[in-house]
């Protein structure tokens, strides 16, 4: 897909000042850097920190659309204009207008209730949000002038949202781009560019022009916000920052193709199947009425309260607040929920793929050994993997880290005689990288460093203190012997090795790395996490199956899977995957829990295969090799240390890189499944009930069954009682697997547990008929079906929350206790009050007391009968 047919479409901000309108980047890409420098008045070491000030208030922080707060009245908004609400607003019109003011009031009112709880529940949700968002930042590495001495590194790391046109910045693997920007120099730099174009193959840039390119995404020194670095690494010019990109300008198309989730597509299944029933149940009441009463207009009234009390308004209240709820629990845990969704995919999820390094281990990588091929201790290893971790300019890994902190480095080093010529950047499928340096004596040398097979399949000589020669197949067999051991005592191994190269050359690529001489390698030891194995326990005990995606080899991931009690069983390797089909891929991916020496494009094929088998998949990533996947998962999980582009890919962000946090994720995740499904559920079978109920009444009762009102009034209350079941407690046994959206199990449980309701209303029928003769009072017998009605449904949800006895094994939360009996107290002293005079009540007779509470018991035993049934044959 092009973009750029579209650009016009970016912000007038990048017609002002120094950013380029879309037509002059082109203009843009063929000026000379000195040229450019002039164009945008950028001096070549970056612009003063007052500059840069003036500059951002200028074109303001470098953000897209779609990261900016939303006001309160949008958040209000966004709520207000949910379906159910717009078909609620209408039923209010169409009531004002048929002159039935007090049931637009009440309506109204429920749209208020509605609208107001989300909105206070997810906003508070958003500020807490807000709140740890600020402790997680995408940075981009900045050279600005500076007026005391220029130090070792010019460049800084700043928060990329303060990024101005102008800016000098450094890219390397791993890397956003920043924004849209003119390249100044590059090594090897791939870009990942698909976001803009569709295109998955990562695309190479160079600083250079090409007078041939007409479309800006294929002009070779133009690299584009939303872009990121796959590998290699290189320099540019910042020329248009934030909305004023083509990223900014598109960032709504490109954010809304989220496809719908499990929980959307299940929500959107109920809503339809009350749509469905309202569509029939409203023409049909309004007919029945009409043409055995004869008043048309007091029919159509009903009718349209009928629709109402059919309507499950609150549902989008329900899964708001269950969803914000999460997050702010999960936010007392340092997790920032960057998608509400993210949060119910959990509790679905069955399998949890994760990397090993960090995740089952500490994180910690020390480096132990520094070994020549014989398995003696090598200070030149040592010295040679220094130089190759210390002059690279491309992203820096944990085993990098460990070599430069090496506490024996400053004994053996003379730094000062090295300079550093060229590199080769690493990249996922040579898994190695080099440095050129040269010596004070003019010798140039190549070392390269990376995973023992990929050197030692460039290798053809080896060195050994004074010794040196061929390196022959007993030699690599010693070698490979030794890596084996020290794999299964817990090490990482990674070979050096080096070339001399002729001082004449100048420039350096891949085929240089031929011809090798074998150095040995150095071994690094990353222990296994003390909470890995309980989590890995935990986390089995609630039905979720951990799975282990990894590049490194089988060996030491054996070892490690073991040390935390995770049973390897058979190890599927990426080489093997590669011969696979997809469907023989599902195969494998369903019995192995395995994954060594994979490719970021194999991740996310893994995860692909569990999904056609019906999986939901979470993946918990922080490297650039991740991102495929992450973005591919049900849920995707990466930390605060993570790079910028797997913490864009997220769905979620640990602060804690801790697989307990994961495992309190999915609890969480359940009993917000748990609470939405409880109103689901309530709402379908009570709605299922009362159709029948409703039809009933209306054919043989000589009067409405209930004034229009009085329903609205009636539905009003029992929403009420509602908001609190997101505050609700859960069962353990609920949370003991994973839950997902079953569309024909609510319907199912509609169908039997909602005509039980009907029993009860037509007991109360016959006892408001012949015990107290309402045959000509129909006030009377409104009253007392309200009543009935009322308390039936807002006591019916402390029976279908559980699969337990509710009271005695299961107690609702404190709140929905309250809020049932804070309304069950207001519908028993309604008929009494002014208000019910109001609504055209009138008091009940005393024996309809102790008549009405006989209703409510019978009710309770049957729909505890048959619900227990239910879950016994279908689950709950």
């Amino acid at each position: 897909m092009n973009f750029f047919s579209s650009a016009n479409s970016a912000r007038k901000a990048a017609e002002n000042g120094h950013a380029p309108t879309n037509g002059a980047l082109l203009e843009f890409s063929r000026l000379d850097p000195a040229a450019l420098y002039a164009k945008l008045d950028v001096a070549p070491e970056g612009l003063s920190d007052e500059e840069a000030a003036r500059r951002l208030r200028q074109y303001g922080l470098n953000r897209v659309t779609r990261e900016r707060r939303l006001t309160i009245f949008e958040e209000i908004w966004l709520l207000a204009r949910n379906p159910l609400n717009a078909l609620l607003a209408t039923l209010a019109v169409v009531s004002w207008f048929l002159g039935d003011h007090r049931a637009a009031i009440v309506i109204g009112a429920m749209v208020v209730l509605a609208i107001g709880t989300a909105f206070l529940q997810e906003h508070r949700s958003n500020e807490a949000a807000a709140r740890l968002r600020a402790m997680v930042h995408n940075t981009a590495s900045v050279r600005r002038r500076r007026r005391d001495p220029a130090p070792e590194d010019p460049f800084d790391e700043i928060p990329m949202e303060r990024l101005v046109p102008g800016d000098v910045v450094r890219l390397s693997a791993g890397d956003m781009i920043p924004a849209d920007l003119r390249l100044l120099s590059t090594k090897d730099l791939f870009l990942n560019q698909s976001a803009l174009t569709g295109e998955a193959m990562p695309v190479e840039k160079f600083a250079q022009d090409s007078a041939e390119a007409a479309d800006p995404f294929d002009l070779p020194n133009i690299c584009f916000m939303g872009a990121n670095v796959v590998s290699g690494f290189g320099t540019g010019l910042v020329l248009r920052t934030g909305g004023a990109t083509f990223f900014g300008a598109l960032a709504d198309e490109i954010a809304g193709r989220r496809s719908p989730t499990a929980f959307d597509l299940g929500v959107n299944k109920f809503v339809w199947l009350m749509a469905r029933f309202i569509m029939v149940m409203a023409p049909t009441v309004f007919l029945i009425n009409g043409l055995t009463k004869h008043d048309w207009l007091e029919a159509l009234l009903f009718a349209v309260a009928v629709a109402v009390g059919l309507t499950p308004e609150m549902l989008p209240m329900i899964v708001t607040v269950n969803l914000a709820k999460g997050a702010i629990a999960m936010s007392r845990e340092k997790v920032i929920v960057k998608r509400l969704h993210a949060i119910q995919n959990f509790g679905a999820m069955d399998v949890l793929c994760t990397d090993k390094t960090g995740t089952l281990t500490q994180d910690r990588i020390i480096l132990k050994r520094h070994l020549d091929i014989r398995g003696d201790e090598s200070d030149k290893v040592l010295q040679f993997a220094y130089l190759n971790s210390h002059f690279q300019s491309g992203l820096r890994n944990l085993l990098d880290h460990a070599v430069l902190d090496h506490v024996e480095v400053h004994k053996i080093l003379g730094l000062e005689e090295y300079r550093k010529l060229d590199e080769i950047p690493f990249d996922f499928s040579r898994r190695r990288m080099s440095v050129v340096v040269e010596r004070s004596d003019g010798r140039h040398i190549l070392i390269c460093k990376g995973a023992v097979e990929e050197i030692f399949a460039v290798s053809t000589h080896y060195e050994i203190e004074d010794e040196s020669g061929w390196l022959d197949a007993g030699h690599l067999e010693t070698a490979k012997r030794e890596t084996e051991e020290l794999n299964e005592d817990g090490f990482r191994v990674v070979a050096v090795a080096y070339k001399e190269m002729a001082p004449s050359k100048t420039a350096y690529s891949i085929d240089d790395e031929s011809d090798l001489t074998l150095l040995g390698y150095i071994a690094f030891l990353d222990p296994p996490k003390e909470s890995a194995r309980e989590a890995i326990a935990a986390l089995a005990a609630r039905g979720v199956n951990v799975k282990i995606l990894t590049g490194d080899n089988e060996t030491i991931t054996r070892k490690i899977c073991r040390e935390v009690s995770l049973e390897p069983g058979d190890i599927l390797s990426g080489a093997r995957i590669a011969e696979l089909s997809d469907a023989e891929l599902a195969d494998f991916a369903e019995r192995t829990n395995v994954f060594v020496k994979l490719t970021p494009a194999q991740k996310e094929r893994v995860i692909q295969a569990l999904h056609a088998r019906g999986h939901v998949v979470g993946f918990l990533g922080d490297g650039i090799n991740d991102s495929p996947a992450l973005k591919a998962a049900d849920v995707g999980v990466s930390v605060d240390t993570a790079v910028d582009i797997a913490k864009e890919s997220a769905d979620i962000i640990l602060l804690e890189k801790n697989l307990l946090v994961l495992q309190k994720g999915v609890i969480e995740g359940r009993k917000i499944f748990a609470n939405i499904t409880k109103y689901i559920k309530m709402g379908a079978s009570s709605n299922f009930g009362n159709m029948f109920s409703v039809l009933g009444a209306s054919i043989f009762l000589p009067f409405l069954p209930m004034a229009p009102i009085q329903v609205l009034t009636n539905n009003l209350l029992y929403d009420f009682s509602q908001t609190a079941i997101p505050t609700d407690n859960v069962d353990e046994e609920f949370l003991a697997a994973p839950r997902r959206w079953e569309i024909s199990n609510i319907f199912k449980f509609m169908v039997f547990i909602g005509p039980i309701s009907s029993i009860f209303d037509y007991a109360t029928y016959g006892m408001m008929l012949f015990v107290f003769g309402a045959w000509t009072h129909p006030r009377l017998f409104q009253t007392g079906w309200f009543v009935e009605s009322l308390l039936t449904q807002t006591l019916i949800i402390h029976i279908i929350r559980t699969a337990k006895v509710p009271f005695l094994e299961s107690r609702a939360s404190a709140a929905l206790l309250t809020t049932s009996l804070v309304i069950c107290a207001v519908g028993i002293s309604l008929p009494g009050s002014w208000l019910g005079g109001a609504l055209d009540f009138v008091p009940l007779p005393p024996l309809y007391w102790p008549l009405v509470v006989l209703i409510l018991l019978a009710y309770a035993v049957l729909t505890h009968v048959v619900k227990v049934w239910f879950v016994r044959k279908w689950g709950l």
